[in-house]
């Protein structure tokens, strides 16, 4: 077979599901809407409410490529086949067509050589075996047989191989089909078939039919009142094995930003070699990051949630570029290879461009910083030790709360050296350290302001806490004076502000809001600051609303004829040196009460 592209198989999956009457779903954000998870991790995950009846509306029959990202290998990462991010096809029958014609087009797909064209010979299938509450799958293994496979290339497996569920034995379920290809490498045994590692067949893809539903745990299994097909094909994996590559990081997507670091580094890549293994973290970190950054709901680095991932993949990739003997900046090289390949089917590149790249060079500068003292004081923490020891929690946090060495770094360094890290010392002291900041008020900001662990950190602090009163005042004379602050959280990367507010804001308001805030900003207002009584705080026109937190004397901010609230601080000196504003989000917090995140550029 001739090579087939990344890109190649994007269009073939389109053309084909088009012809069988589907309509495309354009790919969801990274970021899920319901923060039920931290990722995005399939194709089905947004589509939940659909397949429990929901009318979808753009029908009965969809499919869609969508990147997905999953965390749980991400210490896998730096083999031949582990990702981070991963693109996976997927079609549905929500309530329309079910097993024969999930399966005649699956064969079709795969074995017309207008598609992919691939031997009937090089396939094999698996089907559910039956269990005490469903029965075997004789008709998705008479269908496999009216299509062509031979019989000796279907196997029935229990319920552990060819059964799907949500997770936890609740919720949506049923049986599965999958399907693998024969790599061509020799039998393991007389009795080598599917559930083998040996690596002779390779799954490629995957077929629900999703006809059951759990309703809670201990719950007898029920039939859905509409019968679903959930399907799904990595992409990185499918191009792999068609091309019968050893690895998906030789696939189209992989080229460049390889090239890229061989001339960087002046290294060739090989997986054998002791290089071969940062070239792939970089190139996986660097690629995820790079959609993470440009996602419609973008994430920015910071120590929380998405944000940490995001920070802990670029990192990761600045360390490995240093074992390359590549200034960690120039990952940004690696970042643009990817935009540039990617921008023909992700228009939304064009615009994030700039963004991707100025964060990714932000956070490598913060790393850099963080590093090179890092570097030293963990190599005297390890002269003494040998191949086998480890190293003292107390160090470890030693390194990541005096050096800003994260936790991550030590251990994958210290995997390097063969050594261990005691991380249950380690988090030990970080708990004792949590407790001693929160007994000690200066070491704290309180109202919702995340801890700093350095100037850089206090100071991004202030300036999104003044952003926010900023952002209270301008809220308050766009919508109306009944809007009110009920609650925030703001960490040195983003602040979160919730407020009361009866709608969804339009662009309009969103946009008049922005306006307001930054023009403050230009202004360079001075921020004041000065105690009263909360009665002469009132009475002066302050904005105060927690009362039952006051005590007899309150401090008030004052942001020259834009803001005045009461507040415990700490906020910057003159608005000029907030830099610009920018909202990334407007969303439902609660009924009634509406949530902004936005960030300072």
């Amino acid at each position: 077979m001739a090579k087939i592209t990344g890109k190649t198989l994007m269009r073939k999956w389109r053309s084909f599901w088009l012809s069988k009457d589907h309509k495309e779903i354009k790919g969801a954000s990274l970021i899920p809407a319901d923060n039920s998870v931290l990722f995005t991790t399939a194709g089905m995950q947004p589509l939940i409410p659909y397949l429990s009846g929901k009318p979808h509306p753009l029908g009965r029959r969809l499919f869609d490529i969508q990147p997905c990202l999953r965390t749980n290998d991400i210490d896998e990462v730096g083999d031949n086949r582990h990702h981070t991010m991963f693109f996976m096809l997927g079609n549905w029958s929500v309530g329309d067509y079910f097993k024969r014609e999930a399966i005649t087009w699956s064969y079709e797909y795969l074995t017309d050589p207008k598609w992919l064209g691939i031997p009937k010979e090089k396939l094999a299938v698996t089907v559910f075996a039956g269990d005490e509450t469903v029965p075997r799958d004789e008709t998705s293994a008479k269908l496999w047989k009216e299509c062509g496979i031979p019989e000796n290339h279907i196997f029935f497996f229990p319920k552990k191989d060819n059964w799907w569920e949500i997770g936890g034995g609740v919720g949506l379920c049923g049986p599965d089909t999958e399907i693998f290809y024969d790599t061509g490498k020799p039998a393991c045994s007389e009795h080598c078939d599917p559930s083998c590692d040996c690596g002779k067949w390779v799954e490629i893809w995957n077929n629900v039919f999703m006809e059951f539903n759990v309703e809670k745990v201990g719950a007898p299994i029920t039939r859905l009142p509409q019968k679903n097909v959930d399907t799904g094909m990595g992409l990185e994996r499918i191009e792999c094995v068609l091309n019968g590559y050893d690895s998906t990081f030789r696939n189209e997507c992989f080229e460049q930003p390889i090239k890229t670091l061989e001339n960087l580094s002046g290294k060739q890549f090989d997986f054998n070699n002791e290089f071969g293994k940062s070239f792939c973290i970089i190139c996986d970190h660097i690629r995820a990051a790079v959609f993470l950054l440009g996602d419609v709901q973008p994430t920015t680095p910071s120590n929380v949630g998405q944000g940490y991932v995001l920070r802990r993949l670029i990192r990761r990739a600045t360390n490995c570029a240093r074992k390359l003997g590549i200034d960690g900046k120039r990952i940004v090289d690696v970042a643009k290879d990817y935009i540039d390949y990617y921008r023909e089917d992700f228009e939304h590149f064009e615009k994030t461009e700039n963004f991707i790249l100025d964060e990714i060079k932000k956070e490598v500068e913060r790393f850099s910083h963080a590093i090179e003292s890092g570097i030293k004081e963990f190599n005297r923490v390890v002269s003494g030790l040998k191949a086998g020891d480890c190293i003292d929690g107390k160090d470890a946090f030693r390194l990541f709360d005096t050096f800003g060495f994260p936790l991550d770094l030590t251990v994958d360094m210290a995997k390097d050296l063969g050594i261990g890290v005691d991380k249950a010392g380690f988090e030990a002291r970080f708990a004792e350290h949590q407790q001693m900041s929160r007994d000690n008020s200066g070491a704290m900001f309180k109202g919702g302001v995340a801890e700093a662990h350095s100037e850089e950190e206090q100071a991004k602090l202030r300036a999104l806490h003044s952003a926010t009163h900023l952002l209270h005042a301008s809220l308050r004379k766009v919508l109306g004076n009944y809007v009110e602050q009920r609650g925030s959280n703001i960490t040195p990367e983003r602040l979160r502000f919730d407020f009361v507010c009866d709608h969804k804001m339009t662009p309009e308001e969103i946009k008049a809001v922005e306006d307001l805030v930054n023009d403050a900003i230009k202004r360079d207002l001075p921020i004041t600051c000065e105690e009263m009584t909360v009665d002469e705080a009132k009475n002066s026109g302050a904005i105060g609303l927690f009362d039952d937190k006051y005590g007899d004397k309150v401090t008030v901010y004052t942001m020259g004829d834009v803001s005045k609230e009461i507040c415990c601080g700490p906020h910057a000196s003159h608005t000029g040196e907030l830099g610009e504003f920018k909202i990334l989000k407007e969303e439902s917090s609660s009924s009634g009460v509406r949530r902004i995140k936005a960030i300072l550029k």
